[in-house]
């Protein structure tokens, strides 16, 4: 592994993410014509002949692919080349990037942060129109995409809560946000609600808190909002939710293989789906680099976006969908920055204009582009499900709510790459060993065999990975894997996967207890003794006697619990706590779920979870109350 001695762990988690955007992928390596394009997104823009001079001198240990670790490196000799330092301010001006100096501290003296005023302008208008008949927005929408609204508006957490809401529906129970003569304290539940259930949706905010939002710093601020806003676009971005993407399926292709695709491989496939109907060239990726000549000629001169607009405008074909025309008359504009707004002034008549301006189209903005083309996905997917093809249907499997908590705690840890589908995406091991990180067993990275993997032998090497993640499981981690072999990883076997899975998330949630109790073994005995403790002492007439007990259906030990730790936080004038009905119960546990949130605890668990009183994620909800309730102490 590369040194990151220099870095400070936020410097490298925003490393990460410049590395990230531009491995589109997620494959663990960019091109080194991408290279540039990765140091821009770093806030580290190179002049164009050190750009030039930089590539022809590049040697690489990856085909002409450059991995993370090589990044760093190259970052690190850069830091201390005058030439590019020299350019940082004219072409931080140049491209539309606002440099301001670190105020967090976890920052090293002097480091700068970058944002996008362009990702400022489309964030605050898609929020503008997802809020603007939300009263208890007002106070705040609309808000001015030229100024700094937005970094101020986030600071109270209603925005937040509710952006949140508008991507993953339900996520926080609206009863529990502070809406009105808010306090220092009441933005402080506000901001810990927004920041936990971020986190249970499966955004990485590690690095962020209630401070920085409070101050509004514009990095984290557009970070975190990034994050939301793409979660919610790629919801239905995926064949369980869509089956008329099987359309999109390939001669000699199985539906397993088109189900591994992550919602960004699916977004592609679709354009190139309707481009090839019109006759047009495939777009390779949505990042941008002007080497890449089909990607320079379709994307960012506009003409591909024509054709796709004009290939899923509806045609009148279906009943009660009027037909709307694009006028197509826009290409013949020779000005790109011309075309481009023509174009999108044909994608306003289907009510898509969102997240790009003309500019951000001829500059090819990855992160814009991707939210512009998901969102007009959504609206018009334009693909209609096959029929008479030999498919089998019951095949395609939903993912279950377990296997949804487990992808979203894996994605809060910030792993890389990001787990689209829970079983492929893990078939290589490379996020089961940065998990055994995240619970202190040390990974040999000398015996992990990283992407890319060859043709020949690819998944004997992840083979290999899955069969020392087993062994790390079994000899460090002490973990029960009786009957779980590397095949089984590597096959993505459900159940014996879901059963290391757990282990490794049970570990995590009890090393936290551990580390507030100076070291202190906890089990599930020593949590329940706890519990009850705490309940007994704060008055409460609650008890439970295991993580099974059926008295948990009714959520009101966790509501207690909740009411012990932050007395009174819990308003039982808005529940019902005697004879519940199964909607009761679910009311009673959707409040306490957010409200639990609301105080800080960073709980995945889901509000059936409770109901159904399912023993390994109410375990989950009671450990991390105690560790809230113990920090209290």
């Amino acid at each position: 592994m590369a040194s990151t001695a220099h870095f400070s762990e936020e410097e490298m988690a925003e490393l990460q993410e410049a590395f990230s955007k531009v491995d589109i992928s997620g494959d663990g390596f960019i091109d080194a014509n991408e290279l540039t394009e990765a140091l821009k997104a770093a806030n580290f823009p190179l002049p164009g002949y050190k750009a030039r001079e930089l590539i022809q001198n590049l040697t690489t240990t990856g085909n002409g692919r450059i991995s993370f670790d090589e990044f760093i490196s190259i970052f690190q000799n850069l830091k201390s080349d005058d030439v590019a330092k020299s350019f940082r301010k004219q072409i931080n001006k140049k491209e539309g990037i606002c440099a301001i100096g670190g105020t967090s501290e976890q920052s090293s003296a002097g480091t700068q942060h970058s944002y996008s005023e362009e990702e400022k302008y489309a964030f605050v208008n898609w929020i503008n129109k997802a809020l603007e008949k939300d009263p208890d927005c007002k106070h705040v929408v609309p808000m001015n995409p030229e100024t700094d609204d937005l970094f101020q508006a986030v600071g109270d957490g209603i925005v937040l809560c509710k952006m949140i809401n508008f991507s993953v529906p339900d996520t926080i129970d609206e009863r529990t946000i502070n809406k009105k003569k808010l306090t220092p304290f009441t933005i402080q539940e506000n901001l810990n609600l927004a920041l936990n259930s971020a986190s249970a949706i499966g955004c990485h905010v590690v690095n962020i808190g209630a401070e920085d939002l409070k101050e509004g710093k514009p990095y984290l601020v557009l970070g975190l909002l990034w994050q939301v806003i793409k979660i919610g676009l790629f919801a239905d971005i995926e064949i369980s939710r869509n089956e008329a993407l099987i359309a999109l399926l390939r001669e000699g292709e199985s539906l397993e293989d088109l189900m591994k695709l992550s919602p960004e491989d699916l977004l592609l496939r679709w354009a190139n789906y309707h481009l090839e109907n019109a006759g047009c060239n495939k777009v390779n990726n949505f990042s941008s680099d002007i080497k890449q000549p089909d990607f320079y000629n379709i994307i960012k001169d506009s003409r591909a976006y024509y054709h796709l607009l004009n290939q899923v405008a509806p045609k009148g074909d279906e009943e009660g969908i009027p037909a709307i025309t694009i006028d197509m008359s826009g290409l013949r504009e020779k000005d790109d920055v011309q075309r481009a707004e023509c174009m999108l002034q044909q994608a306003e008549r289907l009510g898509c204009r969102q997240f790009v301006t003309a500019t951000d189209v001829v500059r090819g903005n990855p992160k814009l582009n991707l939210a512009f083309i998901a969102n007009l996905f959504n609206k018009y997917p334009a693909l209609h499900k096959p029929e008479n093809q030999d498919i089998d249907w019951s095949s395609i499997e939903g993912e279950t709510r377990e296997e949804r908590t487990f992808r979203n705690w894996m994605n809060s840890l910030g792993v890389n790459p990001r787990v689209n589908h829970l079983y492929s995406d893990l078939s290589d091991a490379l996020v089961i060993f940065q998990l055994y990180e995240k619970i202190k067993v040390p990974v040999d990275w000398n015996r992990v065999n990283k992407p890319p993997y060859p043709k020949l032998g690819g998944n004997m090497k992840k083979l290999e990975n899955c069969n020392y993640a087993v062994e790390l499981g079994k000899n460090q981690a002490k973990f029960s894997l009786v009957g779980i072999a590397g095949q089984d990883l590597n096959e993505g076997n459900r159940t014996l996967t879901l059963a290391l899975i757990w282990q490794l998330m049970r570990r995590y949630t009890l090393n936290i207890l551990e580390d507030i109790g100076g070291g202190e073994k906890v089990n599930d005995e020593i949590i329940v003794s706890w519990v009850n403790e705490t309940l007994t002492a704060a008055g409460k007439d609650s008890t439970i006697s295991s993580f099974k007990d059926s008295k948990i259906s009714t959520s009101m030990p966790v509501l207690d619990l909740i009411d012990a730790i932050q007395p009174g936080s819990i308003k039982y004038d808005l529940l019902k706590t005697e004879d519940l009905n199964d909607e009761e119960k679910l009311n009673n546990a959707k409040y306490a779920i957010s409200m639990a949130r609301k105080i800080g605890a960073r709980v995945y668990a889901l509000p059936e979870d409770l109901v159904e009183v399912k023993p390994k994620m109410v375990m989950t909800v009671f450990a991390c109350l105690m560790g809230k309730g113990m920090k209290k102490v």
